[in-house]
């Protein structure tokens, strides 16, 4: 589907009358990452996944930042006319979800934070600099994404991924465009939002896998501890990609999220 502006590529499914649950898939993903997501949640929610700027039906953005990108998500949720959604980012993702926060704190009903991270440190340090070079410069030296999206999806992935899902998870690596995964890649630079945990108001969960090594489990259970009454859950021996790698025990996860902020909020008013 695409937004009346043309801006924004997106997947759907279920009522537009349902509550809307967004999804925003990560640097190497696309909408079509979250389609077992969508069906399973189609007859709850409106369920809908964007395409980031750059990515499938999406257009690029002039300059692209963690900032920018979060205007963006502003932009589309206003086309797509959900108000107080729920959103679910997943690595970058929920880095954009973080920074929406910061302009639009009340706006969510609630948000989940998969497999993503407050912080990715300073853009002239030792540990940034190596992983951006180990993304990146496979490509200085012509490699394709095509043909680096087997070893790429193979090493974010934790024990016995869901095949269907690894398939899907080639096909969206696969098909980033390089100029998008380059300019997606180094927004991360320099991003800090570490002091804005603490102002996090809506109900939110904290997801992480146990063999994550891009989120490590431990660091997401230390921001968990910042954000006030928020849900922490591990995920034993999944990867990065938890959503592809165990659509089944995600879904649950979030499903039993989604039903307990209900009842919060149901409470509260």
């Amino acid at each position: 589907m695409k937004t009346s502006d043309g801006r924004f590529g997106y997947e759907a499914a279920g009522d537009a009358a349902l509550p809307p649950l967004v999804f925003l898939h990560g640097i190497g993903g696309a909408a079509r990452a979250w389609r077992g997501q969508l069906d399973f949640f189609s007859s709850r929610y409106h369920a809908m996944a964007w395409d980031m700027p750059g990515y499938g039906g999406s257009a690029s953005l002039p300059a692209v930042s963690i900032a920018t990108l979060a205007d963006a998500l502003r932009d589309f949720l206003q086309q797509v006319g959900a108000t107080k959604p729920i959103l679910v980012g997943h690595s970058i993702g929920g880095m954009i979800v973080q920074q929406w926060l910061i302009k639009h704190p009340r706006a969510a009903s609630a948000v989940v934070l998969a497999q993503t991270s407050p912080a990715f440190g300073k853009p002239d340090g030792d540990w940034q600099k190596s992983f951006i070079d180990a993304r990146l410069g496979p490509l200085d030296r012509g490699e394709t994404l095509v043909s680096l999206a087997p070893t790429l999806v193979k090493e974010l992935v934790g024990d016995n991924p869901d095949p269907g899902g690894m398939k899907l998870a080639l096909d969206c690596m696969a098909s980033v465009p390089p100029a998008t995964y380059r300019a997606t890649m180094l927004a991360l630079m320099g991003f800090d939002l570490r002091n804005a945990l603490r102002d996090i108001a809506v109900p939110t969960m904290l997801l992480s896998g146990s063999r994550d090594n891009n989120a490590p489990a431990p660091m997401m259970a230390k921001m968990a501890t910042y954000i006030p009454s928020a849900q922490y859950v591990e995920l034993e021996g999944v990867g990065h990609l938890a959503n592809l790698e165990r659509p089944d025990e995600f879904n649950t996860a979030l499903s039993d999220f989604l039903s307990m902020s209900h009842e919060i909020s149901g409470s509260e008013s």
